[in-house]
C-alpha cells in the first residue's frame, strides 16, 4: 500500500490534516507534556527540538505510513496526531497510534480523531485489521479505543518497567467487519 495520499478528514469537532514544518514547535510542546511522556515515550527517548522539527517536516513525504495532525475544528489549533503505520500487506493490517496534548483532552477530540482515521483505513484503504498497543495504566486511551470499537486481544503482563513500576502492555484491535457493524453506513 502506498500512503502517499495525505487526506483531509473532517468531523464535527476535529479536522485531520497533513503535517507541515510549521507544526513542529507545537508538537514539541505536546510531546513534552508529562502525560504524553508517561504513556508514549521511553524515559530515555532522546528527542531534541531539531529531531522533532525534522520528523514533522518530513511526514507528508512518507509513503509507508499516514501521519495526520489532529486540529480542533472550532479554532484550528493543533492538539495532537494520529498515525497508521507498520503496514502488513499479507494481512492487510496496520498499527495505529495517537497522542493528544493537554489542550485537546476531555472534549471528545481524540475519540473523533481515532474514528476518522480508522474509518479512513477501512473504508478508503481497504484494511482488514487495525491494531494498537497501550500501557495497562492508560485508562483514558483505553476508553477512547473501546468507544471506537477496539477489542482487547491480550495482555503482556508487567512487560515494561516505567519509573520503577512494572506495567502491562495491552494489545487491542478492530477488524473491518466489526467497524462496518458499528458505522451507520455499514462501512
Amino acid at each position: 500500500m502506498n500512503f502517499s495520499d495525505k487526506p483531509l478528514l473532517r468531523g464535527p469537532k476535529t479536522v485531520l490534516r497533513p503535517f507541515t514544518g510549521a507544526d513542529a514547535d507545537t508538537m514539541w510542546e505536546i510531546i513534552g507534556d508529562p502525560e504524553v511522556v508517561r504513556f508514549t515515550f521511553p524515559t530515555n527517548g532522546g528527542l531534541t527540538r531539531e529531531r522533532v522539527r525534522s520528523w514533522y517536516g518530513s511526514r507528508s513525504a512518507q509513503t509507508d505510513r499516514l501521519d495526520l495532525a489532529v486540529t480542533d475544528r472550532a479554532t484550528g489549533e493543533l492538539v495532537g496526531e494520529v498515525v497508521l503505520n507498520e503496514w502488513d500487506p499479507a494481512a492487510r493490517s496496520c498499527s495505529f497510534r495517537t497522542l493528544i496534548g493537554p489542550r485537546g483532552r476531555g472534549r471528545g477530540l481524540g475519540t473523533e480523531a481515532t474514528r476518522l482515521i480508522v474509518g479512513h483505513g477501512f473504508e478508503r484503504l481497504g484494511l482488514h485489521r487495525v491494531q494498537l498497543e497501550l500501557y495497562g495504566d492508560n485508562g483514558r486511551a483505553r476508553r477512547v479505543y473501546e468507544k471506537a470499537g477496539f477489542v482487547v486481544e491480550g495482555v503482556r503482563r508487567e512487560a515494561a518497567l516505567r519509573d520503577g513500576v512494572w506495567v502491562d502492555e495491552v494489545l487491542m484491535a478492530i477488524l473491518d467487519r466489526e467497524w462496518a457493524a458499528l458505522t451507520p453506513t455499514g462501512g
